[in-house]
């Protein structure tokens, strides 16, 4: 399939879209996170990611109940999609891969980024959900994204393409 270069640009680095990722995704805050059952059946879920992105490559992290069906699109498939979506039009899709975490260090920072927001403005206090990091309901995701996509509602209207960042997995 050819690209459209109307409908998207490649960037370089995620530095590239860094400062539009963080406003986008700290403003929405809510994501629609979407697995994949056995069959190759999506199933979506509202869920709130937090990103850590002051490196070269971000990383996502999610609080989250470890349920039956969650648990086994993700042993099926780690491959799982998050999606933000603003009345403005303003937009970001994260295409990681999923795996879950039980280093109570990590657990803790988790929880930490939770508390204080990453970027500013995603997350909320986990401690309307769990009693602590090493509440055993509290289980933790690790999002290694490898297709980061951006777009602004002013530049769509524009006519300026979405742009995307690609990490070290390629997929599609």
């Amino acid at each position: 399939m050819s690209t459209n270069s109307r409908t998207r640009s490649t960037v370089q680095s995620f530095a590239d879209i860094k400062a539009d990722f963080d406003a986008i995704v700290g403003s929405i805050n809510y994501a629609t996170m979407t697995t994949v059952d056995a069959a190759g059946r999506p199933r979506s879920r509202v869920l709130i990611p937090v990103w850590e992105t002051g490196g070269e490559v971000p990383t996502g992290w999610l609080g989250t109940y470890r349920t039956p069906v969650k648990a086994a699109h993700i042993a099926g498939n780690p491959h799982v999609t998050f999606s933000y979506w603003s009345p403005a039009q303003n937009t970001v899709a994260v295409d990681t891969v999923a795996g879950w975490t039980d280093d109570p260090d990590e657990r803790a920072h988790v929880w930490d980024l939770y508390r204080h927001g990453s970027p500013p403005g995603a997350g909320y206090d986990p401690g309307q959900f769990w009693q602590g990091p090493d509440d055993p309901a509290f289980q933790v995701l690790r999002l290694t994204p490898w297709r980061i996509q951006v777009l602004r509602g002013r530049d769509l209207v524009s006519g300026i393409p979405a742009r995307i960042w690609r990490g070290s997995l390629q997929g599609d």
